[in-house]
């Protein structure tokens, strides 16, 4: 059985599908079969890697005509495959909002073959709040959500996610309780230090969400190697292997799987070119 990860936040902009591409990479590159979800109207997780096979259909034919077979495209990298975003016009919110399993579908879809043959999937998500949100974080087993390293933007944080976490308290009536989420503090530079942005994160999340909401220790910095690993379209684990005073991407995410999959070794396999 899969685990199913939804990257998410109630704001746009934080690099949710960066963070969602390069998961599932380094999990590949780890051994895992891996399954990326483009849940974002705008698709751009759809085209973060060049694909080798492209399906018929996409996340929309999963969705409204329950469709297991002729919805999943290989990328070029061994083991990671993508239901891409077939939605331009934003409609398949609509179709949710008025289904009546429409928030609940994707998570018992995904519980099917071939999805439960995966070890993990990853669902990038729009940053607006909405159906088609509400229906990626219902199939969640776990949350995962980048932060800013403000503390305004941590406050809002805390607000938005715990509002949304109350309001779909109530999916687990329907066989989808709502998963644990996990915070990492996003694009932090140098000035900044993580560990007291961290423990102000953890004070302010801890009793407003009842201990839902872990600040994980792991921090991504702020570095123009995501951007330029994105603009090649590579892994950027593979673009930045360097070892030196501050952790490169590769030591970065080493880290980030360490605590996210304790049950894993986090040295890739694969070759990288």
């Amino acid at each position: 059985m899969a685990i199913c990860i939804t990257i998410t936040s109630t704001k746009g902009g934080v690099d949710k599908t960066t963070l969602t591409a390069n998961l599932g990479a380094y999990l590949a590159d780890l051994g895992q079969t891996a399954l990326l979800v483009d849940a974002d109207p705008q698709p751009t997780l759809s085209s973060f890697f060049p694909l080798r096979h492209r399906a018929p259909g996409g996340l929309t034919r999963l969705m409204v005509e329950a469709a297991t077979a002729d919805v999943i495209s290989q990328t070029t990298l061994e083991r990671l495959d993508l239901v891409y975003s077939d939605d331009p016009d934003g409609k398949l919110r609509d179709w949710i909002r008025d289904a009546v399993d429409g928030r609940v579908r994707l998570k018992h879809l995904l519980g099917r073959p071939p999805f439960a043959q995966y070890d993990i999937i990853l669902i990038d998500t729009q940053g607006a709040v909405g159906p088609l949100q509400d229906a990626a974080v219902a199939a969640a087993d776990i949350l995962l959500s980048p932060i800013p390293p403000e503390i305004l933007s941590a406050r809002e944080f805390v607000r938005g996610t715990v509002t949304m976490l109350e309001r779909l308290r109530p999916m687990a009536f329907l066989g989808a309780p709502i998963g644990p989420l996990r915070g990492i503090i996003y694009r932090l530079d140098r000035s900044r230090d993580a560990r007291r942005i961290a423990e102000e994160l953890r004070r302010e999340a801890y009793l407003p969400s009842k201990g839902a909401i872990t600040i994980l220790e792991t921090a991504i910095p702020a570095s123009v190697v995501y951007r330029e690993a994105a603009t090649y379209r590579t892994p950027v684990h593979r673009f930045d292997r360097r070892r030196g005073t501050t952790p490169s991407a590769l030591d970065t995410l080493e880290a980030l799987i360490a605590e996210l999959f304790p049950h894993l070794k986090t040295s890739p396999t694969s070759s990288v070119e």
